[in-house]
């Protein structure tokens, strides 16, 4: 047997040669040892793929990530980064709706009340629809900056709306500092806006509607008092015509006659008769007096409605901010890995 294969290893010499390099082959090891070591990672790293290491996940200092883009990412994180980016998608989108309705109704009453004619183009700063106007279009565009940026991810979009955003948190925070801390002259400019409300009763439609539904609601008359009707000229007590030493209907404490017609002229020449027997007939507190006591009775409601208001947008702030953080670290990954 010995013999015989040595016979043909004789007449086949290249047997010897292939014998020898295949020896070397089986004791040479099948996987070199750094490529068995990434595959012991990438092993350790499916095996704990339910623990949620964020040092598996990094992509910066050239983790595992940088290496194999390929490997999955944990679904607890991508169902979180779902679940956070169309959270700010809804939630934009439904303030959008809010800010094109206010927007539609601000211009509604300006086009009613011809506020942008040739005539009254001038004064159209002092109309109160042009707060609403402002209000919508600012509303409407920022959060369809937030909305647009969160569906392409896009990150300028992004960091726009976090930029504006960021700047109307800061402007609310200082705005209720300021009313907090400066409340006894605030509540001498709005003393100011009610006496120019009531200096322009018959002259602007806005003013009227505002007065009489202050003046209705909150049952009261005036600014202070139910005198102070004195500074519009109609209802001054010099005045020529029927309404001299009056006020409003919108201050009669019945202004409805037999309970279903609306009599305009109730509050005629009241300011003529003494307080007792007026009280019958009118309110004689002022309205200052009563949204004091309205902001006082329902400060709680007031306070959760504002804090609610302003921990969305923070978070909304936040969601945006983690959207541009994972813009970032993935475009630094294509970047390294050249995808």
């Amino acid at each position: 047997m010995v013999a015989g294969n040595m016979r043909l290893f004789m007449k086949f010499p290249f047997l010897t040669l292939w014998r020898d390099s295949s020896q070397e082959n089986e004791t040479r090891p099948l996987i070199p040892k750094e490529d068995k070591d990434q595959i012991s990672s990438i092993c350790t790293l499916k095996d704990t793929a339910e623990v949620p290491d964020a040092n598996l996940q990094t992509t910066e200092g050239g983790g595992l990530t940088d290496s194999f883009p390929w490997l999955p990412v944990q679904s607890s994180f991508i169902l979180s980064d779902c679940l956070l980016k169309y959270l700010l998608v809804f939630s934009n989108l439904i303030f959008s709706v809010v800010g094109l309705v206010t927007l539609v109704l601000g211009l509604w009453g300006m086009m009613e009340k011809q506020s942008l004619a040739q005539e009254k183009i001038g004064h159209i700063g002092t109309d109160p629809m042009l707060l609403f106007v402002s209000l919508g279009l600012v509303l409407s565009l920022l959060c369809l900056l937030g909305c647009v940026g969160a569906l392409r991810e896009n990150k300028c979009l992004l960091q726009a709306f976090s930029g504006w955003l960021l700047l109307l948190v800061s402007i609310q925070v200082l705005a209720a500092i300021l009313i907090f801390t400066l409340h006894g002259q605030i509540e001498g400019y709005v003393r100011s806006a009610i006496l120019t409300a009531m200096a322009h009763y018959q002259d602007d439609l806005d003013f009227r509607f505002i007065m009489d539904e202050m003046q209705t609601g909150l049952q009261c008359c005036g600014a202070d008092t139910y005198q102070d009707w004195e500074v519009n000229i109609y209802f001054n007590c010099s005045a020529p015509g029927v309404q001299a030493c009056g006020v409003p209907a919108s201050c009669c404490v019945d202004p409805q006659q037999n309970g279903t017609v609306w009599n305009s002229q109730c509050g005629l020449g009241t300011r003529l008769l003494d307080e007792f027997t007026a009280q019958s007939v009118v309110f004689l507190g002022g309205c200052l007096g009563g949204i004091i006591r309205w902001i006082e009775r329902h400060s709680g409601v007031i306070g959760i409605v504002a804090g609610v208001l302003l921990g969305m947008q923070v978070l909304a702030m936040c969601i945006a901010t983690h959207q541009l953080d994972k813009i970032r670290r993935r475009n630094r990954l294509l970047m390294r890995t050249g995808y």
